[in-house]
């Protein structure tokens, strides 16, 4: 299962403008990607309301996954890490501040 950990560096973290455009860039990966933090299930990071009823606040370590047997087949396990890479880095990046 490709895996990522990320530090949500957004202000007011994954809520309003922030998390729009992190589901954005979610659902353009076209993976059913899901986003947890403290051991917790995740939810479906391609769901704007699912993200912002979540906690994740500035400053919080969140972890992205995608279950192998979830990726379509029209991708390799490499691009699905490619992507999870991409969105670990926009999480990390001003670009969703």
């Amino acid at each position: 299962m490709p895996v990522r950990k990320a530090i949500v560096q957004a202000a007011i973290g994954l809520h309003a403008r922030p998390a729009a455009v992190f589901v954005r860039a979610v659902t353009e990966t076209g993976l059913p990607v899901t986003i947890s933090k403290n051991g917790k299930p995740g939810v479906d990071a391609r769901s704007l309301l699912e993200v912002m009823t979540e906690d994740f606040s500035c400053g919080c370590e969140v972890e992205l996954a995608v279950a192998a047997e979830a990726i379509p087949a029209r991708y390799s396990l490499a691009e699905a890490e490619d992507a999870l890479e991409g969105l670990r880095l926009l999480l990390e990046s001003a670009q969703a501040r």
